[in-house]
């Protein structure tokens, strides 16, 4: 007896602790596969450190409370100096302090529509690739090409100027244009797969619609999406911007990156700290999620060598 319980428990262990072993020797891998492109790595360094800077805002920015309404002519339009490491802006407010607490906006701005496309745009997919050539998959494709035959910034401009500019109208103007790009590349991936073979043996066995869906096909979807949202966000976030810019984003005086750049346009080239700061922000922003983004689409999609 003692014998076999001393087996029992190390079987039991091995059970317990070799799964653990499988998934951190995986990440490991994919850690690797990332960690090779070095480019991908200050990308990863630029978001993450965005994402620090936005958490801690209050303790980093030297003038929180000019995030606000605040005025102070005495210190107005000053260039860079130790004191104001980008300048003040025409109403006395430290640019640098005004840009971190935009991150939040922008961050916001690129996370949040993804948020809601991703799963409208997957579900909507799934459905039409799994019942293609019936009518719900026709009606589902044909609405996604008109949606995609409009240019994309015509027609998040048109549903932002019906709605009261903010960031969530901003956030929903966008939702509006991006979601077909999820229905169309999920649609293609199901109809690649629905004639699989363990589809085929799913379906024979009586899984249920759903559980084909999303336990046999959707995890082989994952992988593209996931790397198509990480190179999404910067697209979302420059789009983000470009509504701030013509006014149609994040008003005053919430700071916005897009609208701190509109607003020193005025003044160049004397005041050039006001626009130029921001913009170089946004530049680092977008490039650091693109740089993520294809460190992710070379280590996900060699994940299987």
């Amino acid at each position: 007896m003692d014998g076999n319980s001393r087996i029992s428990r190390q079987i039991e262990n091995e059970n317990v602790i070799m799964p653990k072993l499988d998934r951190t020797e995986k990440v490991r891998r994919l850690w690797y596969k990332f960690s090779m492109n070095k480019l991908s790595v200050v990308g990863l360094i630029i978001v993450v450190s965005v994402i620090i800077v936005t958490l801690c805002r209050k303790w980093i920015a030297p003038y929180p409370e000019h995030a606000g309404a605040f005025v102070d002519f005495a210190n107005a339009s000053k260039p860079p100096s130790f004191e104001h490491l980008m300048g003040t802006d025409t109403l006395g407010r430290d640019v640098f302090s005004r840009v971190i607490y935009a991150f939040k906006g922008a961050l916001t701005m690129g996370i949040g529509v993804l948020i809601v496309v991703v799963p409208i745009g997957g579900i909507l997919g799934l459905m039409a690739g799994y019942w293609r050539g019936r009518f719900i998959s026709t009606v589902i494709m044909r609405i996604s090409d008109v949606f995609l035959a409009l240019p994309a910034l015509i027609l998040v401009l048109c549903v932002s100027s019906i709605m009261e500019p903010n960031l969530t109208n901003a956030m929903l103007a966008l939702c509006v244009s991006w979601w077909p790009w999820y229905t169309r590349m999920v649609y293609g991936m199901v109809v690649s797969t629905r004639n699989e073979v363990y589809v085929k043996s799913a379906e024979i066995l009586g899984a249920s619609k759903w559980h084909i869906l999303m336990k046999e096909i959707l995890p082989n979807c994952l992988a593209p999406v996931f790397t198509k949202m990480t190179l999404d966000i910067g697209g979302a976030i420059l789009a983000g911007a470009t509504l701030s810019f013509v006014g149609m984003g994040e008003q005053a005086p919430i700071p916005s990156l897009g609208g701190m750049v509109s607003n020193g346009v005025n003044y160049l080239p004397d005041q050039w700290w006001l626009s130029i700061f921001p913009a170089l922000v946004i530049m680092i922003i977008v490039l650091g999620f693109n740089l993520t983004g294809d460190g992710i689409k070379d280590m996900l999609s060699n994940e299987g060598d």
